[in-house]
């Protein structure tokens, strides 16, 4: 059964504070949603985002590598707006280096928020799903994930990890009409492209179809096909300007 436009569905979207968050939350709002809006940081941004929302949301503060956190939130979500249908994984940190010279808090932390992050929150929301016998959990994921790039081992190896937790929570879920998939983002104008070096901005954008970036808005109408597509699970939706194919 494809979702409904209609109100009664609650959705999580974590990294609500950033630009593509922002965006699947304003898509979500539009299709009917009650929205839990997770941030770690930018709380004055996640608030602008809650206040553009047509119906009132909830704003949930928590570090998502933390597991007890991490529950202690869906929790919340659960008590104040109703079960998680929806569950959108849109945050995550990089942070870039060789990893010859990087540090091992830094690797360990890109991991840790990024993969095992993922992981809590899709353990946290699940329960909510199975007994609905419907849900849809949408991870972003990146074309690191598929392809090498230079100093982004933490990163690439935490996308790389997400996907194949998608495939194989994909085959756990679907008996219960739960459908997990992928969406693959490529350069888009967001705090985490704002930090790479000219270089590497040039040479990605080499890679896409239109020489340009994307817009967090194009990346999310992705979102409205996951959310429909009843018979589609386990699979990557690249939305990329044809960057995983260069």
């Amino acid at each position: 059964m494809a979702a409904p436009d209609a109100d009664g569905r609650v959705a999580l979207v974590t990294g609500a504070s950033g630009a593509l968050g922002a965006a699947v939350a304003r898509v979500l709002d539009h299709r009917g949603y009650r929205l839990a809006l997770h941030y770690t940081s930018g709380e004055d941004r996640a608030r602008r985002v809650a206040a553009e929302l047509s119906r009132p949301s909830l704003l949930v503060r928590t570090d998502v590598a933390d597991w007890t956190a991490t529950r202690d939130m869906v929790d919340r979500v659960r008590a104040e707006l109703g079960g998680v249908g929806v569950l959108v994984n849109a945050g995550a940190i990089r942070r870039d280096g060789l990893m010859a010279t990087q540090s091992v808090d830094d690797w360990t932390r890109t991991i840790s928020v990024n993969l095992l992050g993922t992981f809590h929150t899709c353990r946290a929301a699940l329960p909510d799903m199975m007994r609905a016998r419907w849900g849809r959990i949408i991870n972003v994921v990146s074309p690191a994930g598929l392809l090498g790039i230079r100093g982004q081992t933490a990163y690439s190896a935490a996308k790389a990890g997400v996907l194949g937790m998608t495939r194989s929570l994909a085959l756990e879920c679907g008996r219960f009409g739960v459908t997990v998939n992928a969406l693959s983002p490529g350069l888009m104008a967001t705090a985490l492209t704002e930090e790479l070096p000219p270089e590497t901005n040039t040479t990605l954008l080499a890679r896409t179809a239109f020489g340009r970036m994307g817009t967090p808005e194009e990346v999310a109408h992705g979102i409205e096909l996951l959310l429909d597509a009843d018979y589609m699970t386990g699979q990557v939706l690249s939305i990329d300007g044809g960057m995983s194919i260069s």
